[in-house]
C-alpha cells in the first residue's frame, strides 16, 4: 500500500493538468506537437483541441488466470497482490476497474467458469476482501475469458481501454483447445478488439513466457518473472497509459 499510495501522489496531479487542460494529449495527430510525448516512442506526439464534454479517461480490466499450475512457486499469491494494488491505485486514481478471473473444466456442465470479482456497474467497497477468494481451480480456456472481458470493455465511454492478462501458462482446455488451434483463437480475438480500441497487455509470471509473448507480440508483452517486483510494476504500467 505505500508503494500505490506513493505511485498515485505522483499521478493525481497529472491528472488535474489533463482535466484542465484545453487541449486533449497524446493523439496520432493535431494542432499541436508535444516534445515531450517523443519519449514513449507510441507516435502519439500531438494535441488537438478538446471538445467541450470531452475528458481524458481510462477503464482497466485485469482478466486473472485461474488454471491449477497458477499454485506452484508463489504465483497466486503474487498474482493476488498484484491485483489488490492495481484495485486500490484505480481507487485513489477514481479510475473504473473491471476484475474478473476465470477457469475451465472444472466439470461437464461447467466448461468455462467467469469470476466477476469487481464489476464496473456494480462498484461496491467489500470487492477489495471479494479478491482473496482468487485461487487455482482447473484449465484455461484464455480466448473465450479475453471476448468476454473485451466486449465489456469495448462498450465503455472512456477514451483508452486497457485489458491486462496474468497469466502463468500457454492456454489449455478440453476438446483439443490447446497448442496452434488455441493460439490462433486468441490471436483473432486480439486482433478483433483492437479494431474496437481495446488495448492488451500480457503480463506472463511463469514458465511459458516465450509462448505467451508469441501469443501477444512483444508489443504487448510484460515479463513478470520476478514476483516480488510484480504489484507495483504493474501499478507503473497502468499509470503510464494515463
Amino acid at each position: 500500500m505505500p508503494i500505490v499510495q506513493q505511485l498515485a501522489r505522483k499521478t493525481l496531479p497529472y491528472l488535474e493538468h489533463e482535466l484542465a487542460s484545453d487541449f486533449s494529449r497524446n493523439r496520432y495527430y493535431g494542432s499541436k506537437f508535444q516534445a515531450d510525448s517523443v519519449a514513449y516512442r507510441d507516435y502519439k506526439y500531438f494535441a488537438k483541441k478538446r471538445p467541450p464534454a470531452e475528458s481524458p479517461s481510462l477503464v482497466v480490466g485485469l482478466r486473472v488466470d485461474e488454471s491449477a499450475s497458477m499454485s506452484a512457486f508463489g504465483r497466486l499469491e503474487a498474482a493476488k497482490r498484484a491485483v489488490i494494488a492495481v484495485y486500490e491505485f484505480c481507487q485513489l486514481c477514481q479510475i473504473p476497474v473491471l476484475i474478473f478471473g476465470d477457469t475451465a473444466d472444472v466439470s461437464r456442465l461447467e466448461q468455462m467458469s467467469i469470476f466477476a470479482y469487481v464489476d464496473l456497474d456494480k462498484p461496491d467497497a467489500s470487492d477489495r476482501f471479494r479478491l482473496m477468494q482468487i485461487r487455482a481451480r482447473s484449465n484455461n480456456r484464455d480466448g473465450m475469458a479475453l471476448r468476454i472481458m473485451a466486449e465489456r470493455l469495448a462498450a465503455c465511454p472512456q477514451q483508452t481501454k486497457l485489458l491486462i492478462s496474468i497469466s502463468d501458462g500457454q492456454p489449455k482446455a478440453m476438446d483439443d483447445y490447446t497448442g496452434s488451434y488455441a493460439v490462433a483463437d486468441m490471436k483473432q480475438t486480439i486482433q478483433e478488439y483492437e479494431r474496437k480500441a481495446v488495448a492488451f497487455l500480457a503480463a506472463a509470471i511463469g514458465q511459458d513466457k516465450e509462448v505467451i509473448s508469441g501469443i501477444y507480440g512483444k508489443e504487448r508483452f510484460l515479463d513478470m518473472t520476478n514476483l516480488h517486483e510484480f504489484p507495483a510494476k504493474l501499478v507503473r504500467m497502468i499509470a503510464r497509459y494515463l
